[in-house]
């Protein structure tokens, strides 16, 4: 198959910071229901595999990187063969293992997957075959529109990986989710996680100990331990994986939502010792772990850390250490790199980045509202609010953003544009002000307060939106920012408004978010329309699979209609408000150095659609309406329905 697309992907390894064993554990509930559920945190690392992915006639995996030793995987997509390939063993068996699980539940034909950097060690307890795993399986239901979610993902990574001989549980594919800390829950089939939004920044040190261990033994010897107990040994080593295991985990997630990273720190060095007394016994061959405690017990790595444990299936794969500060982690790399000849890196998690700034571009002349532009900016057209005050539309939007949290606002104006802003938020006149009412001089107040949070950015040249966007990028001071368009206005079908409910979905799934909303088949082609999986119940968040810009109705109808619950097709357009992450940015300024345009300008679509194919991309529903006033017709629909809810 030539000239197929090609796309890009990156899949992270994961670090289990507690809760070790707990998935398989919790899966044998569907066998013995006296057992406790397994619960673990884990999070996503910084580190992980690099690859392009292509469809092609056979399933190939190729690498020039040294680690692979030129060794090449291809084979016919047939289940049978691919099994083969998977019982073998070895690294390229997982991603046989993936590839026969989806040839046997979907129509696909093959892909070429191409791993371009891998900076994740192997066998070191940090799934880097989960990760491998969940990359295979991205890169068929990218290629192929399977409608995976990220749970479908996981579960096609975790299927694939039991068809070799690895007996992974069901955390290490955890990576799905990306770099950040998860909390999830195992109750036999069942994966229930949600995000941690912790109270500190957390400096961990992961190192590769240079020893050897056997995951296989490990996890068949204390397999035997369930699911029912035979012997005291038995009944020790469930009891730590199950209530003991249920205690630490509810510990670590209070203190890590407190910032006590000090707590925290000691948290970890007695689930290790936990660990050491309950559930080595059942493996003392691999689990003794000589070098894993030397290191532990290493007086020199003392001052620099809070707390250290094993990680993963544990024995002397890998370490790992909560650091006191930046310099106590710096030194710490730089001891066991010098001293230990142990190779190590970073993971820092940081507090999660809530969004305090919003941008509003509104340069422009109004075309398409002229003449009444000529007298008045777009933005500042009224609009009787649902409190009955007449208010510029501008103002609508600046008290919901104020409402919502947000600290700073970025307006992206015309150098030209300057002095009817400066004259709105000024103070009026003595003999104004002596004219209003006690209300309505209180309500002067807060215009000028609002002014005050205003930051003014010029495009001096109109090169298109994404332009626009663009010129904001020191005003984000490298942080999400919000994004609304300027002949938009917003109303919330609940307490909380639609830019607060748009913050907090993407607080809690950490990646760049596009609001949308549901159109009829016949306006798709106004609209940038949204494609994808829900990855909830509720269909609120769609993980966006394509993004599409004024398809016709043909195209829409066959191609980007997303399932609801009474599976019937909708059509999701932009609802007008983004939330924007710093890589979106970046994007934005390679288009704009290397002059890459859109229909001549450079385009936010453009630079959202390669975040997406490089780190994922969610759409969110928010409970309200959007209302547009930019066109004459749409102007006076507004003013006759915005607020009447």
């Amino acid at each position: 198959m030539e000239n197929q697309k090609t796309i890009d992907l990156f899949v992270p390894g994961r670090l289990c910071l507690f809760g070790e064993h707990s998935d398989w554990a919790g899966m044998q509930r569907i066998i013995n229901a006296n057992l406790v559920p397994g619960y673990a945190i884990v999070s996503g690392l910084q580190e992980g595999i690099y690859a392009t992915a292509q469809k092609a006639d056979k399933f190939i995996v190729e690498s020039s990187l040294p680690l692979y030793h030129g060794t090449r995987l291809e084979c016919d997509m047939d289940t049978q063969k691919l099994l083969l390939l998977a019982q073998e063993g070895g690294f390229f068996s997982y991603v046989a293992g993936v590839a026969s699980y989806i040839n046997d539940n979907y129509r696909v034909g093959g892909v070429k997957i191409t791993i371009t950097r891998m900076d994740l060690p192997i066998k070191s307890g940090l799934s880097s075959s989960a990760a491998i795993c969940v990359l295979v399986a991205r890169a068929f239901n990218q290629l192929y529109r399977l409608r995976m979610n990220t749970n479908g993902e996981m579960q096609a990574a975790f299927r694939g990986e039991q068809r070799t001989p690895s007996r992974c549980g069901r955390l290490d594919q955890a990576c799905a989710y990306g770099v950040r800390p998860v909390l999830m829950e195992f109750d036999g089939f069942e994966i229930y996680s949600r995000p941690l939004h912790i109270g500190a920044t957390y400096y961990w040190v992961v190192a590769d100990l240079k020893g050897q261990k056997d995951t296989v033994k490990i996890l068949a010897d204390l397999n035997k331990c369930y699911p029912f107990a035979e012997t005291a040994l038995e009944e020790t080593v469930q009891e730590a994986l199950g209530n003991d295991n249920k205690g630490i985990i509810n510990q670590a997630v209070k203190y890590m939502e407190q910032g006590d990273a000090e707590s925290l720190g000691k948290l970890m060095t007695q689930a290790q010792q936990n660990f050491d007394r309950k559930v080595a016994p059942a493996c003392q061959e691999e689990l003794r772990a000589p070098i894993l405690h030397s290191v532990l017990e290493d007086e020199n790595i003392k001052p620099w850390i809070y707390g250290a444990k094993g990680v993963g299936s544990q024995g002397d794969g890998t370490v790992q250490f909560l650091c006191r500060d930046l310099t106590s982690r710096n030194e710490l790399m730089r001891y066991l790199e010098e001293e230990r000849g142990m190779p190590s890196f970073s993971l820092t998690l940081k507090p999660g980045q809530t969004v305090r700034r919003a941008i509003i571009p509104i340069a422009g002349f109004g075309t398409r509202l002229f003449p009444a532009t000529k007298g008045i900016k777009k933005d500042m057209l009224p609009i009787l609010d649902k409190d009955g005050v007449l208010k510029p539309a501008l103002l609508i939007l600046l008290e919901q953003l104020e409402e919502a949290g947000i600290e700073e606002i970025c307006l992206v104006i015309g150098e030209d544009e300057r002095e009817e802003y400066d004259n709105f938020f000024a103070k009026l006149p003595v003999e104004h002000m002596e004219k209003l009412s006690k209300e309505r001089r209180a309500y002067e107040k807060k215009i000028v307060d609002l002014g005050n949070k205003i930051t003014f950015v010029y495009q001096r040249k109109r090169l298109g939106f994404g332009h626009a966007v663009y010129q904001c990028r020191d005003f984000t001071q490298n942080e999400p920012v919000l994004l609304l368009l300027g002949d938009m206005l917003y109303e919330s079908y609940e307490d909380k408004n639609c830019i607060r409910q748009v913050i907090e979905a993407f607080e809690k799934h950490g990646r760049s978010l596009v609001s949308i909303q549901a159109v009829a088949p016949e306006e798709v082609v106004h609209c940038g329309i949204l494609y994808g999986q829900w990855e909830d119940t509720e269909q609120t968040v769609l993980q966006v699979e394509r993004m599409y810009e004024k398809p016709t109705q043909d195209y829409a109808v066959e191609c980007l209609g997303v399932y609801n619950a009474r599976n019937e097709k909708e059509y999701y357009a932009v609802f007008g408000q983004y939330v924007l992450t710093p890589d979106v940015f970046e994007e934005l300024e390679n288009n704009i150095r290397e002059d890459r345009r859109s229909q001549g300008e450079y385009q936010l679509t453009d630079a959202l659609d390669t975040v997406r194919e490089k780190h994922g991309l969610y759409g969110f529903k928010p409970n309200g309406k959007s209302y547009d006033i930019g066109l004459p017709e749409t102007y006076r629909k507004t003013m006759y329905e915005f607020g009447q809810h």
